[in-house]
């Protein structure tokens, strides 16, 4: 083993929290190291996530316009084809300028970078074994752990990294599935349904819930589903699901109680857990707790003193940018005595189309505190820009206090709802009643629009419906 090399913070793990969190801290004048296992950067999020799906997403609905919806814009095309190959590449080329990006930064920001699996050897060291075996110790005055998620698996689902696999086979396919299912209807599931039923797929979308997309607004999720079934995507509901496995050129999913499905792929999208092994967290004492998560406090320290944990091993919402908050507040804590994340303000967007976005509270969720509350919808089919856009699906929702007006949540389902979800996030990260919302000027013609009047709705005021 190589001598001990030491640093004031040592993040384990390079993803959206890691990298973010390493960067703040060479910004804040702290020495950084980063261990990375993968050879690129960027973690699940950007190597076979968030950032890749979103690219076939985009080139599968353009895909998909040319075919159906340009000519009504007077553009005609002839002989539409699939290339799929150029499709993935470009895909790789996005995924591939995006972790060199993140190496670029970690170079000018000084974060020293370590290509090797990183466990904990006790409180204030960590090693990184390298692919050929090598170990090297370092030495931290803080460690953070951000390992992020992996996988959830499904008993009886025997993966075999092609046709029975997770999201990241599914985002590199090399043809259109005849017939995929997809087992889960949550985020995952969705998006990559959608893609490759775009592409030509039949897609059979499988739950286990009687609902699709649990956690979200009702009113959206049902709205959602049955804009995705006009689309061609089929449902299943309340079903289990107790095995899938190859049958010669085929794939056999086995439903409880039902008929088995014969199809030609399948994705299996039942949620992600925490990725905590390998840390050997034993060696600091850190026991996870039932959801294998890592305890943490309002600081993000572990129970072990100079060991902190942050993103998806910890509580709270699975995402990238909850990720990073949690990343720069856990670094800014420890440099400067205060950091906090407020996981009511942490938005969530289903990159379908049309989108999904919320944040703050759902009407389930009111209900179910007993808080009352007034409520305000709009359409997009009644919103200028989204009328000349073609994309009329959906709507605004913006609930507030009954008493005091105050923003308590709001979920939008339509054109680019994923943007327009920022500007609710901000107005409720200042206490924003549905009344500033309102009297805020928004341009015209923008997608914008629609919030306003759903802020306007709030009170029967709508001007547009």
């Amino acid at each position: 083993m190589s001598e001990l090399q030491a640093f004031d913070v040592i993040f384990i793990g390079g993803g959206p929290a890691g990298y973010t969190g390493a960067i703040r801290a060479a910004q804040l004048g702290q020495k950084v190291a980063c261990v990375e296992m993968e050879p690129r950067l960027g973690g699940t999020c950007l190597r076979v996530g968030c950032i890749p799906s979103k690219a076939l997403l985009e080139s599968s609905d353009k895909f998909l316009e040319t075919k159906n919806t340009l000519k009504k814009h007077g553009i005609v095309v002839d002989n539409v084809t699939l290339d799929l190959a150029t499709m993935q590449k470009r895909k790789e080329t996005i995924v591939t300028q995006l972790t060199g990006g993140i190496a670029g930064l970690f170079k000018k920001n000084k974060v020293t970078r370590f290509l090797g699996q990183g466990r904990l050897d006790g409180p204030g060291r960590v090693i990184v074994k390298a692919a050929d075996g090598v170990e090297t110790a370092l030495a931290g005055k803080h460690v953070i752990l951000a390992t992020g998620s992996v996988v959830t698996p499904l008993k009886g689902v025997d993966l075999d990294d092609n046709r029975i696999g997770t999201s990241t086979e599914a985002l590199a396919w090399a043809e259109v599935p005849e017939h995929l299912v997809v087992i889960g209807g949550g985020v995952i599931g969705l998006e990559l349904g959608s893609v490759w039923l775009r592409l030509g797929a039949k897609v059979t979308v499988l739950e286990y819930m009687d609902r699709i997309l649990a956690g979200t607004d009702l009113e959206v999720a049902n709205a959602a589903q049955k804009l995705f079934k006009r689309q061609g995507m089929d449902f299943r509901l309340g079903v289990r699901v107790t095995g899938a496995k190859l049958d010669g050129a085929e794939v056999v999913v086995e439903i409880a109680d039902a008929e088995s499905i014969r199809c030609s792929h399948v994705l299996l999208a039942v949620g992600r857990k925490p990725n905590t092994s390998g840390l050997a967290l034993e060696t600091c004492g850190i026991t996870p707790d039932a959801r294998g998560q890592i305890p943490v406090d309002g600081h993000f320290q572990t129970t072990a003193a100079g060991v902190y944990a942050v993103g998806d091993v910890i509580h709270g919402p699975m995402l990238a940018h909850k990720a990073e908050e949690d990343a720069v507040a856990c670094i800014e804590q420890i440099v400067k005595g205060y950091g906090h994340v407020d996981y009511n303000l942490v938005p969530g967007v289903v990159y379908t189309e049309p989108e999904i976005a919320t944040v703050g509270k759902s009407e389930e969720d009111l209900k179910k505190a007993g808080i009352a509350y007034r409520k305000g919808s709009f359409p997009f089919a009644a919103n200028g820009r989204a009328i000349a856009l073609g994309h009329t699906d959906g709507f605004v929702k913006i609930l507030a206090d009954a008493q005091t007006d105050r923003v308590l949540g709001c979920a939008i389902l339509g054109p680019r709802a994923g943007d327009l979800i920022a500007e609710v996030a901000a107005a409720m990260a200042y206490g924003a009643s549905s009344e500033d919302i309102a009297r805020t000027c928004h341009a015209h013609p923008t997608l914008a629009e629609a919030v306003k009047e759903a802020a306007l709705a709030v009170d029967g005021r709508a001007v547009n419906i």
